[in-house]
């Protein structure tokens, strides 16, 4: 079976809550007077504490999706490195030039 589009569904959604959390989060600049808190079941502190745990835990199950979705992708692959299929034979044969004559002078000279 294979795992890769299940980790791959799990990353997007992990992905999608934690902006979602990050949007909720209050901002502390306040620069245009946005993100200010309100009522509710939580204290500011509360909340802040939550969606701060709560953003750190999806992070790091961020971290390691994309972790697991590159070890596999990368097992999925061929061994070889692109540069492998560089044509040797370009780098085999020296390339001769003429040295270049000097050009004459599009002006004539002042004495």
């Amino acid at each position: 079976m294979d795992v890769f589009p299940i980790i791959l569904v799990i990353h997007l959604l992990i992905a999608i809550a934690l902006v979602g959390v990050i949007l909720l989060q209050r901002s502390e600049g306040g620069a245009l007077g946005i993100g200010g808190g309100g009522g509710g079941l939580m204290t500011g502190r509360q909340a802040g504490n939550l969606l701060t745990r709560t953003t750190a835990i999806l992070a790091t199950i961020f971290f390691v999706t994309s972790l697991a979705l590159a070890l596999i992708a990368n097992n999925r692959s061929s061994s070889s490195s692109p540069f492998d299929s560089v044509p040797a034979a370009a780098s085999e044969q020296p390339v001769e030039q003429a040295p270049a004559a000097p050009a004459e002078p599009a002006a004539p000279l002042a004495r």
